[in-house]
């Protein structure tokens, strides 16, 4: 893509609304824009991250035998009174009545819809166990909606739904869940610590939520340093079986946020060398509440000895678009945001430091299509600006790799490549430039 076409309304000033880091950069490097409070357009730069999160999300539940569907933003009322939960949500729940003075609602979570579904397909033991997922979007009216996407009201979730005979089977698929959020985490270049968490409104009696670290973290995190060192996809390599041994070798380490610290366990059970103290964002939460649904809702199916039995029951969430916020929080740095590679919107910034100088034009131009055939995704500055406002540019949106083209390298036959992330700069020759990039 030439920068001269792309959509990318980048702003020198940080916007006074912006209180955190994520929400400053995101709207600096031009991916949002607001629409109302706590409700934001996704500009293009945004919109290709939060296309690359999906995907990553997508074939990790895909490769544990999740399917999936697509359920409405709208839901009816009545299948949240039935089970319940109408009535007890409170405020941050948006009711509508429709033109037919109908109770309806816009999805907070789905927990009654896909049961409700279920429900109505699902009669016998043979047709289990199921697990489905949606990557959709949600709203939740927060009282004072802040921090940008970190904490909107309207917000991009993957949210699945396992459905099995028994607690066994409910468990084997907690674990494989378990296993298979730390390789999505892994994947985009995060580290991510399962922590023992409260239910909340989904209920249940079974929970892990998943913390990535960082800085400007909501919620304040202690943990042992083995967690934080272990390689998540080597453990997860494999997702078959049981599992609740790879699971324990997970949980067995003390990891809490302040909510549910005890600080004479932590000193208790981990070394004084090991101990972490910091700073931590949620970016996932599973849970297992057994029968809670599938009892109010009359899910029940017949079981091998032809008895009825309720649905166990759990649901998994992953904060899609609270992810690309959650990175930069903790990807960044004075100049801008640093991607880590799988989740850029572009892998290379190709810059030519003098636009409308025939040599630069033609080297640049070639270095384009080059690495447009290599497979790689390339947004090239062909623009007339400074080389200054380009490189601070570049910075700011944060793309893994600059290739730099100037009259003065290219007299030498280099161009200069920036490791974004350590700032390291090499000069290459334009073949050995593609090479290392696609190496």
């Amino acid at each position: 893509m030439r920068l001269s076409q792309f959509f990318l309304p980048t702003l020198k000033e940080v916007p006074s609304e912006a209180q955190i880091v994520s929400h400053q950069l995101m709207l600096r490097a031009g991916m949002i824009r607001q629409s109302s409070a706590g409700i934001y357009s996704w500009l293009p730069l945004g919109y290709r991250v939060l296309r690359k999160i999906e995907q990553i999300v997508r074939e990790e539940q895909d490769a544990i035998g999740a399917q999936e569907l697509l359920m409405p933003t709208i839901q009816p009322a009545d299948i949240w009174r039935e089970s319940g939960r109408y009535d007890d949500y409170g405020k941050e729940m948006l009711r509508i009545t429709d033109r037919h003075d109908r109770d309806m609602l816009y999805g907070p979570t789905n927990e009654e819809l896909i049961t409700e579904i279920v429900k109505a397909s699902i009669k016998s033991y043979r047709d289990l166990p199921k697990l489905l997922y949606h990557i959709q979007w949600k709203f939740r009216d927060e009282v004072r909606p802040r921090f940008g996407v970190m904490r909107g009201r309207e917000f991009l979730m993957k949210d699945s739904y396992s459905f099995d005979l028994d607690y066994d089977g409910a468990r084997r698929v907690y674990n494989k869940t378990f296993l298979s959020y730390l390789r999505t985490y892994a994947r985009m270049g995060l580290k991510a610590i399962p922590m023992k968490a409260d239910t909340g409104p989904i209920g249940g009696d079974l929970s892990h939520e998943f913390i990535i670290l960082a800085d400007t973290g909501e919620s304040q995190v202690f943990c042992d340093r083995e967690l934080i060192e272990r390689d998540a996809l080597k453990d997860a390599a494999s997702l078959e079986g049981d599992l609740q041994a790879e699971v324990d070798a997970w949980t067995s380490r003390y990891a809490a946020t302040d909510e549910m610290h005890d600080q004479s366990r932590f000193e208790s059970e981990v070394p004084a060398d090991r101990q972490v103290t910091a700073r931590g964002i949620e970016v996932g939460h599973i849970f297992y509440f057994g029968t809670k649904y599938s009892e109010a809702m009359g899910a029940v199916v017949t079981t091998q000895d032809g008895e009825q039995v309720p649905l166990e029951m759990g649901s998994y969430g992953i904060g899609v678009s609270r992810l690309v916020g959650a990175i930069i929080e903790a990807s960044h740095d004075e100049n801008g945001i640093v991607w880590p590679r799988p989740v850029a919107p572009f892998d290379v910034g190709l810059i030519n430091l003098k636009s409308g100088d025939a040599d630069c034009d033609r080297a640049a131009a070639g270095l384009y299509e080059s690495f447009k055939l290599a497979g790689l995704d390339v947004l090239y500055d062909d623009t007339d600006g400074r080389a200054g406002a380009k490189f601070a540019n570049m910075d700011l949106i944060g793309l893994p790799f600059q290739v730099v083209v100037g009259p003065r390298g290219l007299k030498s036959g280099v161009v200069e490549i920036k490791n974004r992330a350590t700032g390291q700069r090499y000069e290459l020759s334009p073949e050995s430039a593609l090479a290392h990039l696609t190496g």
